[in-house]
Parts: C-alpha cells; sequence; structure tokens
C-alpha cells in the first residue's frame, strides 16, 4: 500500500462519522497525523480510538465560529502547521419551497456554507507551499432536485467558494479542490433529513434507481478520491469539483 501522507499534518472537519470518518481512517493508514472535528463526542472519542496515537479528537461546532479558533489554536500547539485540510462537515434537510423557513435555512447555511468557508480561512496561518484543501460538496450543487433548495444552494455557494479559493491561493502553492458525492450510505441519509424512516427508504430507493451503476456509494469509495486530490498525486490538479457518483452526472 502507498504511503502517500507519512509525516503529514491532516486536519478534517467533520471527520468523526461517514465520508469524513471513512478518510480519516485512509490518512491514517498512509502514515499522516490526524486531526478530526465534530459534535458528538461519543464518536470523537470512537474514531479517536481507532486512530490510535497519530489522532487528536476535538469537540468543535462548524458553525460556531469561536469553536473553529480553538481548533486551530490546539492544531497549532500540537503541531505547528496543517498539510492538508479536509473539509467535511455538513448537515441536510428537504422541504418543499413553501415549507423553508428563514430558521432551517439559515441552520443549513451556518454549517455548509459559512462555517465551512471560515474552516478554511482560519487555517490558512497555518497552511505553506504544498498545502491541499478538499472541501465536501455534492451533485446536489447542479440537480434541480424538488425539496432540496435550502441543501442545494448551499452547496452551490460552497463550490463557488471552492474556485475562488483556488483562484486566489494558487500563487502560495496550495492547491483546492472539492469532491462531490452522489448518493452516498452515510449517516446523513438516516439522521438529518427530516424524515420518517419510510421516506427515507423511498428516497433510497429513488436515488438508487436514478444512478446509472444502480446502487449508493460507500464513504470509502468517497475518501478514495479525497486522498487522490489531497495527495501530490494531484500535484497539478487545483479548482476541480470531482464527481463521485456513480455516473449521475456524467451519463
Amino acid at each position: 500500500m502507498s504511503i502517500r501522507f507519512a509525516n503529514k499534518v491532516v486536519l478534517v472537519i467533520g471527520g468523526n462519522s461517514g465520508i469524513g470518518r471513512a478518510a480519516a481512517q485512509a490518512y491514517a493508514e498512509e502514515g499522516a497525523q490526524v486531526v478530526i472535528t465534530g459534535r458528538d463526542p461519543k464518536t470523537l472519542a470512537e474514531v479517536e480510538h481507532e486512530l490510535g496515537p497519530v489522532a487528536l479528537a476535538i469537540r468543535s461546532d462548524v458553525a460556531d465560529l469561536p469553536s473553529l479558533d480553538a481548533v486551530m489554536q490546539q492544531v497549532r500547539h500540537r503541531h505547528g502547521r496543517i498539510d492538508v485540510l479536509f473539509v467535511n462537515a455538513g448537515i441536510g434537510t428537504f422541504a418543499p419551497i413553501p415549507e423553508v423557513t428563514p430558521e432551517v435555512w439559515d441552520e443549513v447555511h451556518d454549517v455548509n456554507l459559512r462555517g465551512c468557508f471560515f474552516a478554511a480561512q482560519k487555517a490558512l496561518p497555518l497552511m505553506g507551499h504544498g498545502g491541499s484543501i478538499v472541501f465536501t460538496g455534492s451533485i446536489g450543487s447542479l440537480l434541480a432536485a424538488p425539496g432540496n433548495a435550502i441543501y442545494a444552494a448551499a452547496k452551490a455557494g460552497l463550490r463557488a467558494v471552492t474556485r475562488i479559493f483556488a483562484v486566489e491561493l494558487v500563487g502560495k502553492g496550495i492547491r483546492v479542490n472539492m469532491v462531490s458525492p452522489g448518493p452516498t450510505e452515510t449517516p446523513l441519509i438516516n439522521r438529518n433529513l427530516g424524515m420518517d424512516a419510510q421516506a427515507v427508504d423511498a428516497l433510497r430507493q429513488m436515488m438508487i434507481a436514478n444512478t446509472p451503476m444502480r446502487r449508493m456509494g460507500t464513504p470509502q469509495e468517497i475518501a478514495r478520491a479525497v486522498l487522490f486530490l489531497s495527495s501530490d498525486e494531484a500535484s497539478f490538479i487545483t479548482g476541480v469539483d470531482l464527481f463521485v457518483d456513480g455516473g449521475v452526472i456524467e451519463l
């Protein structure tokens, strides 16, 4: 197995479940010193235990900007730098337009757009030439899926943020890219959509039917794309939005 991240410091924002957890595990397996953040102390402790002494878990809510400052202070104290930043935090909900409220809109955007932007901004003083940032996007930023206005708007905004980060940081030698998953089996499906179990299952079956590969993706499959873009194998790639979606967008 390749060891692409030996002696690298990797910070995974939202690294305690789903795609972030899979990526944190993969980074550690390839030699990285991994720092993860998340809101749930139970899953944070689980991942920290899984990763062993190479890991540091910090409880933090990406929507709470002072908690992001605390994360960066702890990373600076422990490692002094960040080589790879994976901004993965996200929540989702489905609601038809008449049912969208300002409160739910703000809750989703505070995490998926505002929080992700400031997480990357606050990490920059710890990053230098050769650094890499990867954001988790979504094919929802391009698809006009009914009921998905809140989440899609946030991810479309984050897609624009990614490209502007890439333009502004290219001269500093920091690459910035996005990985946009398609239908993926993560806790987000069951926990954050505000739907009952029957509705979630119907949504899952609809997503599978609309995916050319006729299945859901796994967090590990998305994580492999994240690791590629953040590794030196992608040294001539910046500003891209890589769809990992079983062919939904492409076919």
